[in-house]
């Protein structure tokens, strides 16, 4: 194992050193200083410690990103408790399933998903918490109960002076495979698998942030957090990384549509833009394209010795509408629209492609914009190997494997999965297709496990979506496609039965779009279909029966 420093101290060192700085504000809302995050950490302590919270237990999150929710979290991981951070558009149903599956003892609920969950619904819960206030909104726990009523007390009595960084003293991991948090990459039952990230991963992403950004990012600075914490992507990269830097993190607690991000781009001015391509993309397509799709600018651009003037002048905008402030924008989780990225790098833009996984916490592949080639997603992370499956890995995809301390410990209480995706030599096996060149940049060619991903940065499988859909009236088989920002449903109906009762196309589609409403009220709002397509004929098929889905995606 390589010398890993203590995860846990480096928090500790970080509140301790940036003490009077500000640490975590809820974009036009309430500002924490370092040290206001240390005195929520050490109240959640106290009352984790009056109501029986052991070493090891698990405790939940869920709500929009904001300040209360990232203390929590520090808490979680600083008493060595076990976080659960569980995505706040699931369904009331897919978050009770995963407080159940988790074993979670206590849940830390946000302002709408408080007025989502039932108590009832999760038998093992002691008490349900209130991100806002840490106000208690149910217990199951006479000792929960008392802490929380005489919390202040306790807190005034164990400090009687003040509260001072000598105080702050955090529980250490005793391993760097001590398991930090189990993150879910999905909600339902049967598809859902808790992925147990170690504390070696999360110190190994922040390293290799710390390695990437060099002194580009500094204590002090801004950065916008527009990805969901619950996601291992914006928990490393938008907030664990600039917490323990010392940066002062805003929390966009709005639903970030691209004119709310364009406006908090400018304001908060952040030091590095972390992004998924869909949120890049529509803020160019809506800020930029327009400017210079007119026929004066075509005709500039086409013109050699004005070009470069008119580039450097189309660039200095581009990077006006994230702030101007940036060492580089990171664009990762999905495919990146070709016309937008060719756009970006004829314009000498500073952005750069990763790769990553929930179950590498998530850094797979990077490379600054200097060395970034177009079309990639970087060379393998430090700390990491990488092996493509295929006798000619330069030339034939074969599947991206990956060894190193990023990779998780495995998927909680479900050892099949864990051996299926991680082989006896250590090699967790992505279920995507890549080839790497010989300088080492690695192309995906496609996904085998057809995951798409949503506008904020959730992930999308729509095996779920098909399985629900497959068992509505009429339909024979289903596949779900994505189109834009948009998801897709196309259905071969059950042309028999609707031979038999005399239904015309028209009636077919009413059919659907009855379906269609069905389904997405038990939908969560990211993964609702917006419209269903009717296939006359069958779905082509592999000699295995799985609909060979690439001939059905809109290139």
């Amino acid at each position: 194992m390589e010398s890993i420093q203590n995860f846990n101290t480096l928090i500790e060192k970080s509140i301790i050193e940036n003490w009077n700085l500000d640490a975590l504000t809820d974009y036009k809302g309430i500002t924490l200083q370092y040290h206001d995050v240390a005195r929520k950490i050490e109240k959640l302590h106290i009352m984790f410690e009056s109501s029986g919270v052991k070493r090891g237990d698990k405790i939940a999150l869920c709500g929009r990103n904001s300040a209360g929710w990232a203390s929590a979290f520090l808490a979680t991981l600083t008493y060595g408790a076990v976080a659960v951070p569980i995505l706040h558009e699931f369904t009331a149903d897919q978050i009770h399933n995963i407080v159940n599956h988790s074993d979670a003892k206590l849940l830390f609920a946000g302002d709408v998903v408080s007025t989502q969950v039932d108590p009832t619904k999760m038998p093992h819960i002691e008490g349900i918490i209130y991100i806002p206030d840490y106000s208690l909104l149910f217990s199951r726990s006479d000792k929960l109960t008392f802490a929380r009523e005489h919390l202040n007390e306790m807190f005034g009595k164990k400090y009687p002076k003040y509260f001072r960084p000598e105080h702050v003293k955090y529980y250490k991991e005793e391993s760097p495979d001590e398991m930090a948090l189990i993150n879910y990459t999905s909600g339902t039952t049967g598809f859902s698998k808790g992925v147990m990230i170690p504390y070696r991963a999360i110190w190994s992403n922040f390293d290799f942030a710390c390695h990437a950004m060099g002194s580009n990012v500094k204590k002090g600075d801004n950065v916008l957090s527009v990805l969901p914490m619950a996601h291992m992507y914006g928990m490393a990269f938008e907030f664990i990384y600039e917490f323990l830097k010392g940066c002062h993190i805003f929390y966009l607690n709005r639903v970030p549509s691209p004119a709310i991000i364009a406006k908090a781009f400018s304001e908060v001015k952040p030091a590095i833009v972390i992004a998924v391509p869909l949120i890049i993309e529509k803020i160019i397509k809506k800020k930029v394209f327009p400017k210079i799709q007119n026929n004066r600018m075509r005709l500039l651009l086409n013109m050699p010795v004005i070009n470069k003037k008119v580039r450097q002048t189309i660039r200095e905008q581009v990077v006006e509408a994230f702030g101007g402030k940036f060492f580089e924008v990171i664009i990762g989780g999905a495919a990146f629209n070709q016309e937008v990225e060719a756009f970006l790098k004829r314009i000498e833009f500073p952005y750069t492609v990763g790769y990553g996984a929930t179950e590498c916490a998530p850094i797979i592949c990077y490379a600054d914009y200097h060395e970034f080639k177009q079309g990639s997603c970087g060379k393998v992370a430090i700390h990491n190997e990488i092996r493509i499956d295929s006798r000619d890995p330069q030339n034939i995809p074969g599947e991206i494997l990956v060894r190193g301390l990023n990779v998780m410990l495995g998927y909680y209480k479900n050892e099949e999965a864990t051996r299926q995706t991680i082989d006896k030599d250590g090699w967790y096996h992505t279920g995507d297709l890549g080839v790497m060149d010989y300088e080492g940049n690695v192309f995906i060619k496609g996904r085998s496990k057809y995951m798409l991903l949503g506008a904020n940065g959730q992930n999308i499988y729509p095996e779920e979506i098909e399985d629900k859909l497959n068992s509505m009236a009429m339909v024979n088989e289903s596949i779900v496609i994505q189109e834009e920002d948009r998801l897709v449903g196309l259905v071969h109906p059950d042309t028999e039965v609707a031979q038999s009762m005399g239904f015309t196309h028209s009636d077919l589609e009413n059919i659907m779009e009855q379906n269609r409403k069905e389904l997405n009220a038990v939908l969560p709002s990211y993964s609702k279909i917006s419209s269903i397509r009717i296939q006359d004929e069958e779905f082509e098929k592999t000699p295995k029966k799985s609909i060979k889905r690439f001939l059905y995606l809109k290139g």
